[in-house]
């Protein structure tokens, strides 16, 4: 079984760039298809409050689980584009359909390390299962991309996944609606559908973003038995390891904390001031341009 810091090391090979290990007070780059990645930006401003961070939401286009394979890569490159004109210092794709369908192709983009949410939980969730029976739930782009079945097998050979797609669960996250009976009848279906597949499952990985503000809805229909595992939480884990790894943490100052749309900000505002509270900065409103054919 492999550590969390094994996520680090993999991601520093995958890099194939030499980065100066000295103190840097550039951003952290985070990007989601929508409010989903603000759950992983709470954590990182959580464990990690001395950097500076800048957060870009498609909300514009979400969700991308739905998409095609073609339309999440361009749109993903779109959107890094815009983010690494900002001059950051680190990436997180913090959205699961982009990481499993476009991270070979931001990486090719940037110049500056780059992460995905897909291994780090997957990491996690081989350590946590008991029964090494494991479920997860994702948008159907992830699904199909097949990534996490993937990235569970090389942390534990011996695991069995069953995964069931979701595309309910952003559309009502994005709409707000965490609780009532719309958002129960929605994950309850979703997870009988699961645990019908395989009954032994003991431990459930939120394979996307957006699912950790419906976790505690979640819980309760999974039950006590089965522990929930969020990728939001070993992505912010990840982060914080692969800083240190490099040497690129910032040496002080007051941080600067941007989040930025390319959706109404109104709506967005309203999900993600249930998230952060007072401490929300302002939401800013942007474009993207067009990166690929």
């Amino acid at each position: 079984m492999r550590s969390r810091r094994s996520c680090v090391t993999e991601a520093q090979r995958s890099l194939g760039a030499d980065v100066a290990r000295a103190p840097d007070a550039r951003p952290i780059a985070v990007f989601d298809s929508g409010v989903g990645g603000l759950t992983v930006l709470s954590e990182l401003r959580r464990r990690l409050p001395a950097e500076s961070t800048i957060y870009l939401g498609d909300n514009a286009r979400t969700p991308y689980g739905p998409r095609s394979r073609e339309e999440v890569r361009r749109f993903t490159a779109e959107c890094v584009g815009w983010l690494l004109d900002q001059d950051v210092k680190l990436l997180l794709l913090a959205c699961n359909t982009a990481t499993a369908q476009a991270l070979d192709l931001v990486r090719e983009m940037a110049a500056v390390p780059v992460l995905g949410v897909v291994r780090p939980g997957a990491v996690a969730v081989a350590a946590a299962t008991r029964t090494r029976h494991v479920g997860v739930i994702a948008t159907v782009g992830t699904v199909a991309s097949e990534a996490y079945p993937r990235a569970i097998g090389e942390a534990d050979p011996r695991a069995r996944v069953a995964q069931q797609a979701c595309p309910d669960l952003v559309p009502l996250v994005e709409a707000g609606t965490l609780e009532g009976p719309i958002a129960e009848q929605a994950v309850g279906g979703y997870l009988g559908d699961l645990f019908a597949t395989d009954a032994q499952i003991d431990t459930l990985l939120l394979g996307c973003t957006h699912y950790p503000l419906l976790r505690p809805l979640i819980e309760r229909v999974a039950g006590p038995a089965v522990s929930v595992v969020d990728s939001a939480f070993t992505a912010a884990l990840a982060t914080e390891d692969l800083l240190d790894a490099l040497g690129a943490r910032s040496a002080g100052g007051e941080p600067s904390n941007r989040i930025v749309t390319t959706g109404d900000v109104v709506a967005f505002t309203t999900v993600a001031s249930r998230i952060f509270g007072a401490d929300l900065p302002r939401v800013e409103a942007t474009s993207v341009q067009a990166v690929l054919p």
